[in-house]
C-alpha cells in the first residue's frame, strides 16, 4: 500500500459498488479522485451475484414497452408499488425511494444503460401480477441482452482506464470491519475505515472523506435469516438452501447498527420457493432457484396438492414462500411431465441461460420455439431432485427414494392428478380450477403464450415422461437494510446523517431500508442498486463541489 488517504472507500464490489465507483470517476473533471473498492470475493468474482443474475429489470415507459403498446408511465408504477408494498405509517424513507424509483428509472437506469451500450430484448415479460393484493398491473420485466453478466462485464470495462492510472484501487479478498470516526467519542462524521486482509487476517486503517457501504444484505448466512424470520409466518423451515453469497452475511449490518445506524425491516426478504442443491455446489447449502412451471402441480411431501388455494408462479413470489414455508416437510414437489418442462422449465440466473447470456440469437429462438431440450436434459442429469419416469408406479418409487421415509401413496398420488385431468377433460367452457384459470390468464400475453402450456392433462401418454422436482426454500434478497435517504445517506436511529457514510443497493434494503416493502414487483434489485449508487455518487460530488469553494 503506497498510500492510505481516498476520497471514498467503497465496502463491497457488487454491482452497487462499482457503479458509485465508475459514477464518481467519470464525472471527476479534475481526474483526481482517489477511490478504493473493498471486496471480499476474488478478482474474477468481481461484480457480486449481478455476475450470476438473470438481468431483469422492473423498468416504464420504455421503448420497448410503447412498442407492444403498453401504457405505462411513473404513475401507474407507484401505485402498483404501492400496492404491493403494503408499507406502513412509519415507513416514510422507504415510500420516497419508492416514488424516486417510479419518477427516475427511465432516465437514471434504463437510459443510462442504454448509453453504456446495454440492450434488452424486445418482449417485455408480465411478472408478480398480483394475487390477493394488485401487483404489475402492466407488463414491464425488462431482460437484459447478455444477462447480469453483461452488465458486470461492461462496467468493469468502464473502470478499466480509471485502475490503469492509479485513481481507482480494488483490494480484492479484503474486507471492511467498521467504520473510523473523526471523534472517537461520536459518531456523527466518519473519516476512514478498518480493513482486513481475509487471506492473511491483517488489519489496517484506511482515511477517506466518504465511505460507501455496498456489502449486500444478510440472506448469505443462513442463520440470519432464520434467525430474522417474518414472525407471522410461524417457525422458519428446517432447512433452506442458500442462494445468495456467504460473504453477504451482515456483519457490516451488525457493526453499523452498534454504532447507531437505523436498520429497518429486516424480517422482509425476497426468497424463493422452488430452489434446488446447486448441481455445481461452491459453499455448502448452495442452492440453484428454478423458475417454477405454471402448468405443474405443486405437491406437498404427501403428494397432496397444496391448497385451497393452487400456488402458482408469477403472480405473487411472497405468498408462493409463505405457503412452502408453513408446509410440514421442508420440501415440496412439482409434478409435471416432459411436454410442459421442455416449454415452461427455466432456472434464474446467467449461468443455466447461455443463449442469453452469449447473445446466441438463433439458440435463444429455437429453445423457445421448440423447447429448452439442453436445460431439461442437463438437470436430468446433474440432480438427483429432478427425477423422470415412464409411469407413475416407478415415479413414485424414486420420489420416495429421495426422502427419509416412503411419504407418497401411489393410488393417492394418482387420485390427486387424475382429479385435476379429469377437470380439463371437460373441455374449456367447464374447466373450474383457479390454476388453469390462471394459466389462461398469462397465456393471453404473447411472451408469456410463448412460455406457458396451453392446459392439458398431466398423465396423457403423449405429452412425454412424467417429471417430478423436489424443491424447497431457498434465500435470495433482503429487502431490509439500513436507512438512508434520497442521497443514500445513512440515518442514525434519530432520522440524523451520519455524515460521510452512505448505503447502497442491498444494504440499503435497495434505498431507504426497504424500498420495496413486503413484496418486489421483480426486477428491482439490479436497477435497484444503479438508482442508489447514483443516487450516492451524485451527493457525494455535490458535497465535494461545496466544500471546494
Amino acid at each position: 500500500m503506497q498510500e492510505n488517504q481516498y476520497d471514498t472507500i467503497i465496502a463491497g464490489g457488487g454491482i452497487a459498488g462499482l457503479v458509485t465507483a465508475l459514477e464518481l470517476l467519470s464525472q471527476d473533471k479534475s481526474n483526481q479522485q482517489k477511490i478504493c473498492i473493498v471486496d471480499r470475493d476474488s478478482k474474477e468474482k468481481l461484480g457480486g451475484l449481478a455476475r450470476w443474475a438473470f438481468g431483469g429489470m422492473a423498468l416504464s415507459a420504455t421503448k420497448q414497452q410503447k412498442k407492444m403498446a403498453i401504457n405505462d408511465n411513473p404513475e401507474i408504477l407507484l401505485n402498483d408499488w404501492l400496492s404491493f408494498a403494503e408499507f406502513n405509517n412509519t415507513d416514510y424513507w422507504p415510500k420516497c425511494w419508492a416514488k424516486e424509483y417510479a419518477e427516475n428509472n427511465h432516465e437514471k437506469v434504463y437510459l443510462w444503460l442504454k448509453n453504456l451500450g446495454i440492450k434488452f430484448l424486445p418482449a417485455v415479460n408480465w411478472v408478480e401480477r398480483g394475487l390477493f393484493v394488485p401487483g404489475n398491473s402492466v407488463p414491464r420485466y425488462h431482460v437484459m441482452w447478455g444477462t447480469g453478466w453483461e452488465l458486470v462485464e461492461v462496467v468493469i470495462k468502464k473502470l478499466q482506464p480509471f485502475i490503469e492510472n492509479k485513481q481507482l484501487l480494488i483490494l480484492h479478498q479484503h474486507k471492511v470491519l467498521t467504520p473510523i470516526y473523526a471523534n472517537k467519542n461520536s459518531t456523527e462524521q466518519v473519516c476512514g475505515a478498518e480493513i482486513e486482509n481475509e487471506t492473511t487476517a491483517q488489519t489496517f486503517s484506511l482515511q477517506s472523506k466518504h465511505l460507501v457501504i455496498a456489502c449486500g444484505g444478510i440472506n448469505g448466512s443462513v442463520d440470519k435469516v432464520r434467525a430474522n424470520w417474518y414472525k407471522p409466518w410461524g417457525k422458519a423451515p428446517s432447512s433452506i438452501l442458500n442462494g445468495a453469497n456467504p460473504i453477504s452475511d451482515g456483519a457490516l449490518h451488525e457493526k453499523l447498527a452498534k454504532h447507531g445506524a437505523n436498520l429497518t425491516r429486516i424480517d422482509n426478504m425476497w426468497n424463493y420457493a422452488a430452489g434446488i442443491p446447486h448441481p455445481q455446489a461452491e459453499f455448502d447449502g448452495h442452492g440453484l432457484s428454478l423458475i417454477p412451471c405454471k402448468s405443474a402441480l405443486w405437491m406437498d411431501h404427501t403428494g397432496k396438492r397444496i391448497g385451497p388455494q393452487p400456488l402458482v408462479t408469477g403472480f405473487d413470489t411472497h405468498y408462493l414462500c409463505e405457503q412452502v414455508a408453513k408446509q410440514e416437510k421442508p420440501w415440496t414437489w412439482q409434478l409435471l411431465n416432459k411436454r410442459i418442462a421442455l416449454k415452461e422449465l427455466a432456472v434464474s440466473g446467467s449461468l443455466h441461460n447461455p443463449s442469453i447470456r452469449d447473445k446466441k440469437i438463433f439458440t435463444f429462438l429455437k429453445e423457445i420455439l421448440w423447447g429448452n431440450h439442453r436445460l431439461v436434459k442437463q438437470l436430468l442429469k446433474e440432480s438427483d431432485d429432478f427425477i423422470c419416469a415412464n409411469n407413475l408406479t416407478d415415479l413414485v418409487t424414486k420420489m420416495n427414494a429421495q426422502t427419509d421415509e416412503p411419504y407418497i401413496e401411489q393410488a393417492f398420488l394418482a387420485q390427486q392428478i387424475s382429479k385435476y385431468d379429469q377437470g380439463l377433460k371437460k373441455g374449456y367452457a367447464l374447466e373450474n380450477d383457479d390454476q388453469v384459470r390462471r394459466i389462461h390468464h398469462a397465456r393471453q400475453w404473447r411472451p408469456d403464450k410463448l412460455r406457458t402450456c396451453k392446459p392439458a392433462p398431466i398423465l396423457a401418454k403423449n405429452n412425454g415422461p412424467l417429471i417430478a422436482i423436489k424443491v424447497q426454500l431457498i434465500s435470495r434478497k433482503s429487502l431490509g437494510g439500513v436507512q438512508t435517504n434520497l442521497a443514500s445517506q445513512v440515518l442514525n436511529q434519530n432520522q440524523q446523517v451520519i455524515k460521510g457514510l452512505y448505503c447502497v443497493g442491498e444494504a440499503a434494503g435497495f434505498g431507504g431500508g426497504g424500498a420495496s416493502g413486503k413484496r418486489s414487483l421483480e426486477g428491482t434489485f439490479l436497477s435497484g442498486c444503479i438508482l442508489t449508487a447514483r443516487n450516492a455518487a451524485d451527493a457525494i460530488i455535490n458535497e465535494s463541489s461545496i466544500n471546494n469553494k
